[in-house]
């Protein structure tokens, strides 16, 4: 179960990544995908980055 909960780490620190590239690429002008769907995107993985890291704290300290 210690493997499930690395992996659930590791997928995390991997969305979490994504989005903030996300959230960089909103901030800068002149980016090619329009800014609201650049700001549903980071949105869509910082929830999943979060989630994954609630359930792989879950994995680690209770089962």
């Amino acid at each position: 179960m210690v493997l499930a909960a690395i992996s659930m780490f590791f997928i995390s620190a991997v969305l979490v990544t994504a989005a903030l590239y996300f959230l960089l690429a909103f901030i800068k002008p002149g980016v090619y995908p329009p800014k609201k769907v650049l700001k549903s995107r980071a949105l869509t993985l910082g929830c999943a980055g979060g989630f994954s890291l609630f359930i792989g704290a879950i994995f680690f300290y209770f089962i």
